[in-house]
Formats: structure tokens, C-alpha cells, sequence
């Protein structure tokens, strides 16, 4: 929190304003070198002196001369300046059109639907030598190839799917709901007795032998019939039209691949969940683990999934 509030008013300009002034100490050659007129340079010291409290430089024949007030600010201002010019460096450090470079992901099935297609045409787009590889999501994060920087990024699903991993920084990027698919035409399921009742289709778009609906399931003290297993969704809602299996999908996912043989309705309790982006903290200010990470989240929100 900041001492006074006077200091709010002060920017980069009049920071670079007082610098010029110690270093010039004539109000004209200041205007000149940072480009300004002279009644920039006039209302910047003016700022200054009222947020400060200091008269700051006193004018006499030979030049502006600093107070000691001056003296002692000024390695402060160099330094926020030169913390400034930082961050644009670390900004800027990673160009991705300068040489090829590969992104290596671990993510579910449903990050590889709705968000690699259109993040791919948004590299191609921008004519970036750029690729992707992305592998399959297991049981738990991959805590220790993400840390060794084997894996750049993972995407899991939230809140509390998979264990926590102290070295590790998480972002959610996006929320959805789960429906209960069935054939079109057959009734919805009303409660969870008629849930647990029929037998179920059981799609593993990642690589586990139970997910979030056999957790919460096991919470309410049940537990539901497989019928069949697939490795994605596509395939477990092939099975549904014509049968009288059900389906748990994510919402998404079934406005991508439901079509008119199946019907969709959400089933009283049934929990939603998160997409989850993570990474290594070694790699939080890592210039090109950044500019990924902004990458997809900007394709999140221009396909409205925020």
C-alpha cells in the first residue's frame, strides 16, 4: 500500500522527468531529450514536488540543483525504471515466428474437442513454426515431468480430481456441466434411483477405471451399472440411439457431437466440474511457457468458454 496518496498521480514520464532533471539540471535540455515541451516538464515537477512534499530542485544560476530529499530518491526512480524496462524484456523474450518449437502437453480428450482445434488454427493463422504434441491424460498429473520440464503444460479437471502437487501453479479456465444422454425419445432420468437403475455407457477420455461420477457416487453411498467401456466420447455415444443405455457427457461435449438420435437432460445434484490448466513453478515466468499459456486462454474466451 503506498505511504501517501499523492503518490497515485506519479507515472513513468515524471519518473523519468526527475532523473533527466538530477542528470541535466536545466528544465530545456530535459524537454529536449525526453521529446516534450516545456510545459510538460513544468506540470511533471509540479506533480513531484506536491506528491512528495520536497521542493526537490532548487533553481540557481548554475542550474537545478537537487535537494537531499532529491539526492535520496534517486536511486529508487533509476530502479523502478529499470524494473519497467524488465518487464517489457521478459515480455518480449519469446518471439515464436523466430525459430520452430514444439509445446508438449498432457491433456484430457475433452481439452483436444473443444480447445486444441481452434488453437491450432489460431498458430497456423498467425504463421508461427509452432507444433503441438499433446499426450494423454492419466490418473494423476504428471507432477514430475512438468517440474523437469519434460511437459510444458497439463490439463486436468477440477475441483479436487486429481491429487495436489505442491510445486505446481493451477489455473481454471473454463466450468461445465454433465448431462445424462439417452436415446431420443426415451424418457429423462428423474432421480438418482433411476439413474443407478440403468445400465451405463463409461467413455475414458483419460486414463482411469473410475472419474468424477463414480466419486460422488460413492458419497451418496451407490453405485452404477457398466455396460460397456470406450476410449472416447464419440464412440460412447454411438452406443446410446436405439438402446437403452445412459451416458454421462459433458455438456460441451455433447452441444459438439450430440446429434438427433440422442436426447440430453441435466439429472438433480449430479456435480459439475472445471478444466484446469497447470504448470511447474520453475516455469511460471519462463517467457514461452507464458506466451502458451495466453495463447489458450485467449482462444478460451474468443470461443466464449471462460
Amino acid at each position: 500500500m503506498l505511504l501517501a496518496n499523492g503518490l497515485r498521480k506519479i507515472d513513468i514520464q515524471d519518473l523519468l522527468v526527475f532523473l533527466e532533471i538530477c542528470e541535466r539540471q536545466h528544465l530545456g535540455e530535459v524537454a529536449e531529450a525526453l521529446n516534450l515541451s516545456a510545459s510538460s516538464v513544468s506540470y511533471s515537477l509540479k506533480k513531484l514536488r506536491g506528491s512528495f512534499l520536497d521542493e526537490l530542485f532548487i533553481a540557481t544560476r548554475s542550474g537545478m540543483q537537487p535537494t537531499r530529499k532529491a539526492l535520496a530518491m534517486r536511486p529508487h526512480a533509476r530502479a523502478m525504471v529499470e524494473l519497467m524496462n524488465a518487464c517489457f524484456s521478459e515480455a518480449s523474450a519469446f518471439d515464436p515466428s523466430q525459430a520452430p518449437r514444439t509445446f508438449r502437453l498432457c491433456a484430457p480428450e475433452y481439452f483436444e474437442l473443444l480447445i486444441l482445434p481452434p488453437l491450432l488454427r489460431r498458430l497456423s493463422e498467425a504463421g508461427y513454426p509452432v507444433s503441438l504434441e499433446v499426450r494423454r491424460l492419466a490418473r494423476e498429473i504428471p507432477a514430475e515431468a512438468l517440474v523437469h520440464g519434460e511437459l510444458d503444460l497439463a490439463l486436468g479437471f477440477g475441483p479436487h480430481q486429481h491429487r495436489a502437487h505442491p510445486g505446481l501453479v493451477s489455473l481454471a479456465l473454463l466450468k461445465d456441466d454433465l448431462l445424462c444422454v439417452r436415446a431420443a425419445g426415451s424418457a429423462a432420468v428423474e432421480d438418482l434411483d433411476a439413474f443407478c437403475a440403468r445400465r451405463q455407457v463409461f467413455p475414458t477420455p483419460w486414463d482411469s477405471e473410475r472419474n468424477m461420477i463414480d466419486g460422488w457416487l460413492q458419497q451418496q453411498g451407490r453405485s452404477r451399472q457398466i455396460a460397456a467401456r470406450t476410449n472416447n466420447y464419440l464412440a460412447a455415444l454411438r452406443l446410446i440411439p436405439a438402446s437403452d443405455l445412459l451416458l454421462v457427457l459433458p455438456a460441451r461435449v455433447h452441444e459438439l457431437l450430440g446429434d438427433a438420435h440422442t436426447a440430453a437432460s441435466p439429472l438433480p445434484n449430479l456435480p459439475g466440474f472445471s478444466l484446469e490448466m497447470l504448470w511447474a513453478q520453475p516455469f511460471d515466468q519462463d517467457p514461452a511457457n507464458i506466451w502458451m499459456r495466453e495463447q489458450i486462454l485467449s482462444v478460451c474466451a474468443e470461443q466464449s468458454l471462460l
